[in-house]
């Protein structure tokens, strides 16, 4: 556990590093994710980069879901998952990888996904899968909204990355007792509208800088 805890340390540092002078990645909101407890942090899907960059401007480390493919490679497996990224399989409800990413969240963990499903291929945000329901309603924990902006210009689904400016912006959070308040169909929509209101208000931000 001290191995992980002192890996994901220093690669974070790294990658603050790198991604501060190759994207010149600006970070907003910090103080809306909760520095412990569980938590879920939902965001929208533009690139590879997006597990990284919701973990930059966060001080504590985060659990990721990683499509099962990408663990079949015994090193690559081996280094996201010493980094907190577990498998799922896509296209469907996949219980293993739903116990688990509940498990890691009540035993307080920061947990990242993106209920897109996949990487935006236009830069829009897609409806969301109703899929993070059986997350949601099984952990009770706060969900942190979040939107990433400018990752899709710098790797666009079926390109290469190139350079470019990212920006983060995580809103406020939305506490069990809120969810509670809302039907399934609610809170879809509730995280739908917040993070197309997240979207604006980091456009905006973009603007007046």
């Amino acid at each position: 556990m001290i191995g992980r805890r002192l890996l994901w340390v220093v690669a974070r540092a790294v990658f603050r590093i790198t991604f501060v002078l190759a994207f010149r990645i600006r970070v907003f909101g910090q103080l809306n994710v909760p520095r412990r407890g569980g938590v879920l942090i939902v965001s929208n899907h533009q690139s590879y980069l997006d597990p990284i960059l919701l973990s930059l401007g966060v001080e504590r480390s985060a659990s990721f879901m990683a499509r099962r493919t990408l663990f079949r490679n015994p090193v690559f497996g081996r280094l996201i998952s010493a980094v907190n990224a577990f498998p799922v399989t896509r296209g469907g409800l996949d219980i293993a990888a739903m116990r688990e990413a509940v498990r890691r969240l009540r035993n307080g963990d920061c947990l990242v996904v993106f209920p897109e499903g996949t990487r935006t291929p236009d830069g829009k945000i897609a409806p969301l899968r109703w899929g993070i329901l059986a997350i949601v309603e099984r952990a009770n924990a706060p969900i942190v909204p979040a939107v990433i902006e400018g990752a899709f210009e710098v790797w666009p689904r079926g390109s290469t990355p190139t350079t470019g400016e990212i920006s983060v912006l995580y809103g406020s959070a939305i506490q069990p007792e809120e969810q509670r308040r809302l039907s399934r169909a609610g809170l879809v929509e509730r995280l739908q509208s917040e993070l197309s209101r997240l979207e604006t208000e980091l456009r905006k931000r973009k603007i007046c800088s």
